[in-house]
């Protein structure tokens, strides 16, 4: 049997391109060599599902930092708006949370992964699980079909790759599209772990005293070897037993690994500001009319209120005052030095956790080669990718799901038109 679109990979690229192009009367089949499709969506932001942002594309665009800018061309097709409508038509209500993220009024990821598939099975599509593939086949410069790894040759005018990056491999994305696409002539930029952990050999992370603890509302920062600030968000931090995780130090991560690569040190500093709405003279005033209000009380105690109280000891430390100290003997230089320390809590990290545990595969298929108006490939007639697979990468947030859904409904669309 032939087939006008075959789609590879049921994730939330492949299911948006099986609905485009089933829409727009292409025989489409879909296949996935899971047991169930929309996998990674159905366990993203949380369970709940992040369907998308509701930012304006320029602000949307910014948050992929990772060749955002090729999306433009998607975007005018399939956009974050219409990406809203499209749930809101199918009857999945949206709410709008912080910093523009949207979720389903529901709370349930899984409601959004069993309408796309319902939706796709009203649309005709034929849904082949269990069906890893064997390879792509090219003939004359086209596409032809594609070799199923149980034997079978299936037919096809038009093939979407949508198999996903290295990340989350337990979903299915192990990186199966990359060696197909090489055949076909593409290049593969390096993968690298995106919105994944940070590491460190920090002596208070290898004694975990700080692991557990959640800072709220705090900056964390990326530095050159000198001291060039290469990047800072603000938001929430964790530390845990191997280095730092949280919102924030998920951001700054491609930052970090890009560092280390291109600086060829071994590890990169990293600071936490405490306090990032105050400057530094702020907080030292502050501390310190705090300590003469308490004269009596050690310093240690008197800052509870002011500072993360497990990290209280070890700034004292660092900064070389005694946890016994009170106001009538504080030392000027060394208070001034606690809150250059709060301003600026250096720590040195030496990677991230590998990109099997990573949220996002940086890197990917070489977006030259790929047309951003069609997403079909410059080298293959009838080869398209889309999602992950691409040299495309965002912030955590609806970003990288808001990618996926317009680069897989664009090339769904275009790969029915090509028939």
């Amino acid at each position: 049997m032939k087939y006008d679109v075959i789609i590879i990979g049921g994730g939330s690229a492949g299911l948006m391109a099986s609905i485009a192009a089933s829409r727009n009367g292409a025989k489409v089949l879909l296949l996935d060599k899971g047991e169930k499709l929309g996998r990674k969506l159905g366990i993203s932001g949380g369970g709940r599902c992040n369907v998308t942002n509701n930012k304006e594309t320029d602000e949307l665009i910014k948050h992929i930092p990772g060749n955002g800018r090729f999306l433009h061309s998607s975007f005018a097709n399939f956009n974050n708006k219409d990406i809203i409508a499209f749930f809101e038509d199918l009857g999945i209500s949206l709410k709008e949370e912080d910093n523009g993220r949207m979720f389903p009024v529901g709370d349930k990821a899984k409601t959004v992964v069993d309408t796309l598939i319902n939706q796709i099975r009203r649309q005709g599509v034929e849904i082949r699980l269990h069906s890893p593939i064997d390879r792509i086949i090219y003939e004359d410069g086209r596409v032809a079909g594609v070799r199923l790894k149980s034997g079978p040759l299936v037919h096809g005018k038009s093939i979407i790759v949508a198999s996903g990056g290295k990340s989350v491999p337990q979903t299915g994305s192990t990186g199966d599209g990359y060696a197909w696409a090489e055949q076909a002539g593409h290049t593969i930029t390096e993968l690298f772990p995106t919105e994944v952990p940070l590491t460190s050999n920090e002596p208070f992370i290898q004694s975990k005293e700080l692991q557990g603890l959640s800072l709220r509302n705090v900056a964390l920062s990326v530095w050159t070897p000198k001291g060039k600030k290469l990047i800072e968000h603000q938001g929430d931090l964790l530390f845990t037993h191997f280095g730092i995780s949280g919102p924030i130090a998920l951001r700054c991560s491609q930052f970090v690994v890009k560092a280390l690569k291109q600086f060829g040190t071994g590890n990169i500093e990293a600071a936490i500001d405490l306090l990032p709405d105050k400057s530094k003279e702020d907080v030292y005033r502050e501390s310190l009319k705090l300590a003469e209000l308490e004269s009596k009380k050690s310093v240690k105690n008197v800052l509870k209120g002011y500072l993360p109280e497990r990290m209280i000891p070890l700034l004292l430390q660092k900064a070389g005052l005694p946890d016994s100290l009170t106001y009538d003997n504080i030392p000027k230089q060394d208070w001034l030095n606690l809150s250059a320390l709060i301003k600026h809590f250096p720590m040195r990290v030496y990677g991230t956790l590998s990109i099997e545990e990573a949220f996002v595969t940086g890197g990917g298929i070489n977006l030259k080669e790929i047309d951003p108006k069609t997403m079909e490939s410059r080298l293959m007639k009838g080869l398209y990718f889309c999602g992950e697979i691409l040299d495309i990468h965002g912030y955590t947030g609806g970003y990288n799901i808001t990618a996926a859904f317009s680069t897989g409904y664009t090339a769904g669309l275009n790969a029915a038109a090509r028939t």
